[in-house]
């Protein structure tokens, strides 16, 4: 499997929003973004990279709206 980015909150917001999704709210220092019925939630702490676990699921999130959107054309 190839590495993953390192990420700061910032750049997965960047990704997060190219591909269509929209800040749905915050809650403290968490944003959350959706796509449809796809939800991610983003920790905002400071310029702190992301823990990989957290930039695979964004990943993931983006993966599922791309297909599901190519998929409604």
């Amino acid at each position: 499997m190839a590495r993953l980015p390192r990420w700061t909150a910032a750049d997965a917001e960047s990704a997060l929003l190219a591909a269509g999704f929209e800040r749905l709210r915050s809650k403290g220092s968490h944003r959350i973004y959706g796509h449809g019925s796809l939800r991610v939630t983003v920790p905002f702490h400071g310029g702190a990279t992301l823990h990989p676990k957290i930039v695979k699921q964004v990943l993931e999130q983006i993966e599922l709206a791309e297909s599901a959107s190519g998929a409604d054309e």
